[in-house]
């Protein structure tokens, strides 16, 4: 029975300890509150100001950033001048570009290639057999296969005992090159694709150093050290952007007239296959005749 006298005991000790503790003083309220005719006055006391804190520093310019209505809006000629030196090459990048555009658009063309009315005097004159006449006709003209033509009859009227193997080897040549220079002239969308995207992350490393070379010299000239970091950063942005921009708008252009171009050296390469293919004629047709001829001789 001891232990459970003392056990009881303990209990007994316990709930008279928590009965005899006092209320916690958000409990307590006054019963009868007393009329102080002080009160007033010093309720009209405004509070002393107390020092900010890096905690109310940091809340305040949230609040700042998070009010757009009272931010003004930033220019496009401003957010430009906030890019940087390299700005200035993007732009005239831009502007080379948008120039290649416009040449390639307008000479890329199959009427630059060969034309209906060009082939059709072609035919007729190499079936007549009048190379002078269409060596005339070729060096008025600019299409492509008129330069391939003129080429080939040049070399077949100056040489006419060559066997056909050189003729046709000529006309290649002169075919190849020609399709060398169709396929050189998108290179160079090419080569601003690729270059304004570097151009851009130089200006975004030229930004990034001035930034914290700015933060490591403590200059901070009136502002402070996250404004000076947020400036250089975003010129930093705005310089990889453009750049970007304007190497995604040249490949864009440049995949275009590949394209374009690879459907026009075909065309050259039928049109000069059908005229090689007439002066083959003509060269079978002359060789039977002159071996005729030396037949009836004998």
């Amino acid at each position: 029975m001891k232990p459970v006298a003392l056990l009881l005991a303990l209990v007994f000790c316990v709930t008279a300890s928590f009965a005899q503790a006092p209320a916690p003083e958000t409990a307590r309220q006054p019963a009868v509150t007393a009329i102080d005719p002080l009160r007033p006055a010093v309720e009209s006391v405004p509070p002393a100001k107390t020092a900010p804190t890096a905690d109310g520093d940091a809340l305040s310019r949230l609040s700042r950033i998070a009010q757009p209505a009272d931010s003004k809006p930033v220019s496009l000629w401003k957010l430009i001048e906030s890019g940087g030196w390299t700005m200035v090459a993007l732009g005239a990048m831009s502007v080379v570009t948008f120039m290649l555009v416009l040449v390639y658009t307008f000479t890329l063309r199959r009427s630059a290639i060969l034309t209906p009315h060009y082939m059709n005097t072609a035919d007729v004159l190499l079936k007549k057999k009048d190379y002078l006449g269409l060596l005339a006709i070729s060096s008025r003209h600019s299409e492509a296969v008129a330069r391939v033509v003129q080429r080939t009859l040049d070399f077949a009227t100056k040489n006419p005992n060559a066997p056909f193997d050189v003729i046709r080897e000529i006309a290649e040549s002169e075919g190849s090159a020609q399709a060398a220079s169709l396929q050189h002239r998108p290179t160079y969308l090419a080569d601003i694709g690729m270059l304004a995207p570097m151009i851009g992350l130089l200006g975004t490393v030229v930004g990034i150093i001035k930034s914290f070379g700015v933060l490591a010299s403590g200059q901070a000239g009136g502002g402070s050290r996250e404004d000076l970091l947020a400036a250089g950063v975003s010129e930093a942005l705005v310089a990889t952007a453009s750049g970007l921009i304007v190497g995604i708008i040249a490949f864009t252009f440049y995949s275009h007239f590949r394209n374009k171009v690879q459907g026009l050296i075909s065309d050259l390469e039928v049109a000069s296959a059908h005229v090689v293919g007439l002066v083959a004629l003509n060269f079978a047709k002359k060789r039977e005749a002159t071996r005729a001829a030396v037949e009836d001789e004998f």
